[in-house]
């Protein structure tokens, strides 16, 4: 029988994405240090553009997910969130671990990581999509309508105008 704090994720989510996790970094290590199977393209690109672009889309996904863990877990707000980084994404702490293995990839343009990745994508829009079924079971029309002004993976950040 599942518990309230599981029956929002899918069956053996934690495992999976462990799993994903171990393929991504072996395939990546692998590939980077080992063989260079698929990594011709790092000729081309200088070290330090490629640095500077991994460690800035790494740095990037470790925000949303540490202002999105910040916020669901500060109070255990039993209410819909739809304010902070929730406002502006309805997966941040999914879409800051997608940018974080692609800034791996970026920063040694391993093509061949490029299949752990989009499966990994594959496995976190599976889990996104089971989680916002749940959502709308439990929050209904609020949730449905949160949906419509949030979208699920790109950030939408309106800028404030000074107009009066």
């Amino acid at each position: 029988m599942r518990n309230e704090n599981t029956e929002s994720e899918i069956k053996y989510s934690h495992l999976l994405q462990v799993l994903c996790l171990i393929l991504f970094y072996v395939v990546w290590t692998l590939d980077s240090f080992l063989f260079n199977v698929s990594t011709f393209l790092a000729k081309l690109v200088p070290i330090f553009i490629r640095v500077v672009a991994s460690l800035s889309v790494i740095i990037g996904g470790s925000i949303l997910i540490a202002k999105a863990h910040r916020q669901l877990f500060k109070d255990k707000q039993a209410d819909l969130i739809t304010d902070g980084i929730f406002a502006h994404v309805r997966h941040p702490m999914y879409l800051g671990t997608i940018l974080i293995y692609l800034g791996w990839i970026i920063g040694t343009l391993s093509l061949l990581t490029l299949i752990p990745w989009i499966l990994i994508l594959i496995l976190y829009v599976k889990m996104a999509n089971y989680e916002e079924k749940q959502l709308e079971r439990k929050f209904g029309e609020k949730y449905i309508a949160y949906k419509k002004r949030v979208p699920k993976w790109i950030p939408k950040f309106k800028i404030k105008s000074n107009d009066s």
